[in-house]
């Protein structure tokens, strides 16, 4: 099982969007969390230590989780989905995005 961890501004919209898209693949366990003080789920070292790939929504996202956690996600695979805050929660055209950009890194769901 690999452990995926998402993550956005407030934990509100994209981030809880792509962990129930990646979710239906098999061999993923998914998590979200925001990079905000008042995020829905504010991300922690647990959150860190516990994944094997962090998806980013935004490249200032990348930024700010390496400034936060430094050595602690020096060594975790950080990859940006560059997914602009413009979308609400299961919105059918962020899903459509999610699905097209985690298919690139993972193939088809199976």
């Amino acid at each position: 099982m690999t452990n995926v961890l998402f993550i956005c501004g407030k934990a509100r919209k994209r981030s809880p969007t792509a962990a129930d898209v990646l979710a239906r693949w098999q061999g993923f366990s998914t998590d979200f969390a925001g990079l905000s003080r008042d995020a829905d789920e504010v991300v922690s070292p647990e959150h860190i230590d516990w994944a094997d790939i962090i998806f980013v929504m935004e490249r200032k996202h990348k930024a700010r989780l390496r400034t936060k956690f430094g050595s602690l996600a020096a060594g975790l695979k950080l990859i940006s989905l560059d997914i602009p805050d413009k979308f609400d929660t299961h919105e059918p055209a962020l899903v459509d995005i999610l699905i097209q950009k985690l298919t690139a890194h993972f193939g088809p769901i199976t």
